[in-house]
């Protein structure tokens, strides 16, 4: 049997590297919801066995548990997460309330216009910490507001490396404030997946990159809002936490041993409200992304497993491109395509021997913003699907979400599986082929 690399090892390798150091493309149609046809009969016949609805949302109420936000006389009722739809489920905690100057265009073209050098806030000379702001790829995510209803994360900026260690804001027009999260994560090796670090550590990454724009409100440039959300707020795997090095351990502020359990991620459970008042100037351009990920990696089955200890081993190269336009008159799109045939074998996670014949993963992806001084928009569609859909442990998963300030939002979400398999519904598991 071919040897296969552990994810302990290979996170130790890379982070290590990462820390102690500075620092074929394969194009698909478009996919993207539009409001009188939410998918084209072309992709309705080419995957026809992902067309059939097993979760469907249309009625999209308030999450439970919005709170109130204050800043002078002032108020805002946000809920105080992000979701991956509009279930109510809390994803991420949202840490950082821009007001004033704060709509998500001018917040990138602050961030966009700052250089690297952090040295004045104690920062080391190594990326990701004198890297600069650019537009990031990453999957859209809602959030809420009662005076805007549900939005979309229409801008993701990163600063650092998509393929290493980053720090990742997800921005939210909500009225006339933007609501945002920002983390600090890694990617996990030989995965398309990103796993979050520290929740903290990135707010405040910000709010210094904020303070060296100069643009904060000279007489109440911050305000913090006290018990905005849960602290901690969710937790790092065991596995992942005891692949990374004492640095970063005692960066993120966890144990510096290896653990037996996850360990929580790091928050004090506050929003920090940024009054902006200023702007810097947005540029017109396009910048462009494109980068091949190699997947060499035992995951978890994504969809249609049979239990706990269904493992797929997936190897092969995922294409990445994405490219982000800011036009003359103010307009700011995204479109992002990821695509892939990989090579998915059976195994049993416990000692890497393969359990049946391998399947090739099909894997296309679609995301697409848009950012006008009017209008929202962010949605994405996702299909996968292991095949033939003879073979046992066959199966086909469907997604895609459309979230429009001017138009119906959307949610589908559809799953059907194969030979042997069990049907499930619902989204694919982090960590799995998914991207």
């Amino acid at each position: 049997m071919k040897h296969r690399q552990t994810l302990t090892i290979g996170l130790v390798f890379m982070v290590a590297l990462l820390v102690g150091c500075e620092n074929h493309k394969n194009p698909t149609q478009a996919i993207f919801i539009q409001d009188d046809e939410p998918y084209s009969k072309r992709e309705q016949d080419r995957y026809p066995y992902a067309f059939a609805p097993t979760l469907r949302m249309d009625n999209f109420p308030a999450p439970s548990g919005v709170n109130m936000v204050t800043f002078g006389s002032a108020t805002w009722n946000v809920w105080p997460y992000t979701g991956e739809n509009f279930s109510g489920a809390p994803q991420d905690p949202i840490n950082l309330i821009f007001i004033g100057d704060a709509d998500p265009l001018d917040i990138r073209a602050a961030l966009l216009s700052l250089d690297g050098d952090r040295s004045a806030f104690g920062m080391p000379p190594i990326a990701p910490f004198n890297s600069v702001w650019d537009d990031a790829i990453g999957d859209v995510q809602t959030a809420y507001s009662e005076n805007s209803g549900w939005t979309g994360s229409a801008i993701q900026l990163e600063c650092g490396d998509h393929q290493q260690l980053r720090f990742h804001m997800r921005l939210f027009r909500a009225g006339d404030i933007t609501i945002a999260n920002v983390h600090f994560e890694v990617l996990i090796p030989g995965t398309t997946t990103h796993q979050v670090l520290n929740w903290e550590l990135g707010e405040q990454f910000v709010i210094a990159d904020f303070i060296r724009s100069g643009l904060l409100d000279p007489t109440t440039p911050m305000v913090p809002v006290a018990g905005f959300n849960d602290s901690p707020f969710r937790k790092i795997p065991s596995v992942i936490y005891n692949g990374l090095p004492v640095e970063l351990r005692s960066l993120i502020g966890g144990p510096i041993s290896d653990v037996t359990e996850d360990v929580p991620i790091v928050t004090d459970g506050n929003a920090m409200i940024l009054n902006l008042a200023g702007t810097a100037p947005r540029i017109a351009e396009t910048r462009t992304q494109s980068f091949i990920i190699e997947f060499n990696q035992a995951v978890p089955k994504p969809f249609c497993a049979d239990g706990p200890l269904d493992f797929l081993y997936v190897t092969g190269p995922v294409s990445f491109e994405q490219v982000s336009t800011l036009s003359e008159d103010g307009v700011y799109e995204t479109h992002f395509s990821a695509s892939a045939e990989l090579i998915a074998q059976p195994i049993n996670p416990l000692t890497g021997e393969p359990t049946g014949d391998e399947l090739s993963a099909v894997i296309t992806e679609k995301h697409d913003s848009y950012l006008s001084s009017r209008k929202s928009s962010a949605s994405s569609f996702k299909h996968q699907a292991l095949l033939p859909s003879a073979a046992d442990g066959a199966g086909q998963f469907f997604e895609s979400l459309t979230v429009n300030s001017n138009g119906p939002d959307s949610f589908d979400s559809k799953t059907r599986c194969g030979a042997g398999a069990s049907s499930s519904a619902g989204p694919a598991v982090k960590g799995g082929i998914g991207l």
